[in-house]
């Protein structure tokens, strides 16, 4: 659940605070939203001090703020106006300053996460990037010419340090409007700002966040459906209101399968019942998409485990794993979730079908009907208004978890593995303690699965490791797909093998 900005009083921008006429018992809200709802709770953070405030004279008196904002004074947009200026994330002890305040009136609260608005930094709303600059100087480090866009990078870091230092097993995260190289390494993600609900907009996200993913950061995200909404869409004529609909529909289908999974903006509201009722055909695409990203889970986060073991990615541009092939080099709407799902977005009003390259030196199964698709070839796929078409390489070994209402509500056992035959393959899951950073020392388990197209077999390898209340035991059902016997998404009613796996070895044969 995030928290958006002015939860504090209209002229304390900056104080950290909760606004009491507002938020009576924020501390209390957070536990109810923990021990009641299964949530946790994300807040925003700007990187801004309103000029008078406790926060803004202290940071002030140390000469931690930037002041030409305020020598100028500039004021905001909000009601009458107020001055304000950032502080300088560029030296340490700012950083620890604004973590302290931070600290004291967030995070005790029960706060488990942080949206960083604002991160450009954007000082001043509409102004370009070198008048910017020039009231960003000088920074701890320098110029600003030199260090402006790495604010982004120094902001995260301030909070992970902070964060690890106050309390160090608990993991941070951070969700940052802007980015620079590295940011990974301090827990941010980041998503790509106040975008318009629009056809178009929703194209561009496909390329902007393979790019992102491209430049060596790992996480990524939008707001589903857009934020900002065309005023057509407030009231909508009956026309509008399944424009409405079916942009949301499209847009949720391809969030799904994007490293994070994300809904928010203005009004009209985004909750999917909001969007449409039960049984439409809007609500029925976007629960079903719902229930398959969290089933996904066992891939999503074994994938996440290779992202800080082997510097992996999950939104993977066609190039990173079909370099060989030509004719992905300027894919730029298609790309890969993880090792094995080829996701195609459908982005056009109206559409009931989209062109998909399927990349060559290997075939495609439809995740949907387990039909197989020859590689190296581009296909008319069906995309009904309830469907984005998804194929899964030859070759794949995908585990499938229980259905979940939040992803630690109970262990991924049992687990469904689809063995997509006709090739080698193999996969690891990867578990650990979720919350904590407990696998860096160490406490975490793997499970190798490994598929032999020679033989038909597949090998469920010895686990490795381990962790508190790990499963010892766990059940395994295999469903095989293959050239002439397609297997569709049926989780409840899929016949297969289902094995008791103890840990040591087994071994499956079709």
């Amino acid at each position: 659940i995030v928290l958006d900005w002015s939860y504090w009083k209209q002229d304390e921008w900056g104080s950290q605070e909760f606004d009491n006429t507002r938020f009576a018992d924020p501390a209390g809200m957070i536990k109810s939203l923990h021990n009641d709802y299964h949530a946790h709770f994300m807040i925003s953070v700007w990187p801004k001090f309103y000029k008078g405030t406790a926060n803004y004279d202290y940071l002030n008196s140390k000469g931690l703020l930037y002041k030409r904002n305020i020598a100028d004074a500039r004021r905001d947009w909000i009601a009458k106006g107020y001055e304000s200026t950032f502080y300088d994330a560029y030296n340490p002890e700012a950083r620890a300053e604004v973590w302290n305040m931070m600290n004291k009136h967030l995070y005790t609260k029960g706060i488990d996460a942080w949206w960083m608005d604002a991160s450009e930094p954007d000082l001043h709303s509409n102004l370009d990037v070198e008048t910017r600059k020039t009231l960003f100087t000088p920074t701890f480090l320098g110029s600003s010419t030199k260090y402006f866009n790495a604010f982004a990078l120094e902001n995260a870091r301030g909070i992970y340090e902070g964060q690890r230092g106050t309390n160090p097993n608990t993991r941070v995260f951070t969700l940052t409007r802007s980015a620079y190289g590295g940011m990974q390494r301090y827990a941010a993600a980041t998503w790509s700002g106040d975008i318009a609900s629009r056809w178009e907009d929703l194209k561009a996200q496909i390329p902007a966040g393979i790019n992102f993913s491209l430049s060596g950061m790992p996480y990524w995200t939008m707001d589903i459906g857009g934020f900002s909404v065309e005023s057509r869409y407030e009231r909508p004529s009956a026309e509008n209101l399944a424009e409405w609909r079916e942009l949301n529909t499209r847009w949720y289908q391809f969030g799904a399968f994007v490293p994070i999974f994300r809904q928010h903006g203005q009004f009209p509201y985004r909750e999917i019942y909001n969007i449409a009722p039960e049984g439409h055909p809007a609500y029925n695409s976007m629960l079903y998409y719902n229930k398959l990203r969290y089933r996904l889970m066992p891939y999503i986060y074994s994938t996440a485990g290779k992202v800080y073991r082997d510097d992996y990615t999950l939104m993977r541009g066609l190039i990173m794993d079909f370099g060989t092939d030509p004719a992905v080099k300027n894919i730029a709407d298609q790309y890969m979730f993880g090792p094995s799902l080829l996701i195609n977005p459908v982005t056009d009003y109206h559409a009931t079908s989209r062109q998909v390259y399927l990349p060559k030196n290997t075939n495609w199964y439809d995740i949907y009907t387990g039909k197989l698709y020859t590689g190296g070839n581009t296909i008319t796929a069906e995309a009904p208004y309830e469907r984005m078409p998804i194929f899964v390489k030859q070759g794949a070994i995908i585990p499938f978890g229980p259905e979940i209402q939040y992803t630690d509500e109970k262990p991924s056992n049992p687990i469904t593995l689809y063995v997509y035959t006709g090739a080698n393959a193999s996969f690891t899951l990867y578990e650990d303690e979720n919350t904590n950073y407990n696998y860096e020392k160490g406490k975490y388990a793997e499970i190798p699965m490994k598929y032999t197209e020679a033989t038909g077999a597949l090998t469920i390898g010895s686990r490795s490791g381990g962790y508190e209340n790990m499963p010892v035991t766990r059940q395994f059902k295999v469903v095989w797909v293959t050239a002439t016997s397609g297997s569709s998404l049926d989780f409840d009613g899929q016949k297969g093998e289902t094995i008791t796996y103890t840990g040591k070895p087994v071994t499956t044969k079709q």
